[in-house]
């Protein structure tokens, strides 16, 4: 297991931490390819009954690392496969719960959406500024939007690029509770014992119903959406976005 993902086990509750604090847990290759990793593991162990998903430091996650995008021109999967490894988070045998003890961004906030639960602390913020920096969402991580907060709320989120509080968020139904800043570490800690506590088979079987019902989301095609996504990740608007998104500026757009 790389640095970038610490991952614990006690009492029957796994708890995986994205631990790259000085970078807010921004989703570099490394991440990305640990947290997949992590579930991999997870999902063979019988001491586990549910996973907790946190960040070190202030961020829960802020997305993915601009830097290493910007680094990589465009190229046709800068994302390091993020959309098949949060797939695979929320393909997990297992109960999965976010902890957002602080800003969940883009990539982070999809995260959470993958997970089943989501547990925010009243000081966290979730957003999704794609447009902010040129860029359009991957068709799977856009539909898992709207399946949780409508079609409605999306388009706010999406068209603003603005991040909403965790109370609007709860309002919204994107996050299932709020609670102080303080308390959030012990408010997970007692909802995933709960969990824990229950009868693993149950627990797995009723996932697996969950898992089943949304399946008919997967027959969709998106060959052409997922061209324009691309056509737009590597156009000169999102590099300017990137860039000026990195150096704390107003991006200068151009449709091109």
């Amino acid at each position: 297991m790389p640095d970038d993902i610490l991952l614990g086990v006690t009492d029957g509750v796994a708890t995986v931490t994205m631990n790259r604090p000085e970078q807010r847990n921004a989703m570099n290759a490394a991440l990305l390819t640990g947290l997949g990793d992590a579930f991999d593991e997870l999902d063979g162990r019988k001491d586990v009954r549910v996973i907790v998903v946190r960040g070190a430091g202030r961020a829960f996650c802020a997305g993915m690392d601009l830097k290493e995008m910007e680094a990589r021109g465009g190229a046709a999967d800068p994302e390091g496969n993020v959309v098949e490894v949060l797939q695979r988070v929320e393909r997990s045998r297992l109960p999965t719960i976010a902890m957002i003890h602080g800003d969940a961004i883009a990539g982070g906030c999809e995260l959470a959406l993958h997970c089943d639960l989501r547990v925010a602390a009243d000081t966290a913020r979730l957003g999704m500024p794609l447009a902010r920096i040129g860029l359009v969402v991957p068709f799977k991580l856009g539909q898992k939007l709207v399946e949780i907060i409508g079609p409605a709320h999306t388009r706010e989120l999406m068209f603003t690029g603005q991040p909403i509080d965790a109370t609007r968020a709860h309002a919204w139904g994107m996050v299932h509770r709020v609670v102080p800043a303080a308390e959030i570490e012990s408010a997970t800690a007692a909802l995933a014992a709960q969990i824990a506590g229950n009868a693993p088979l149950s627990l797995a079987g009723i996932k697996a119903v969950i898992q089943r019902a949304l399946s008919a989301r997967d027959t969709i095609t998106s060959d052409d959406l997922d061209a324009a996504a691309l056509r737009a990740r590597q156009s000169a608007d999102a590099s300017e976005g990137r860039r000026a998104m990195l150096e704390k500026r107003r991006p200068v757009f151009r449709g091109e």
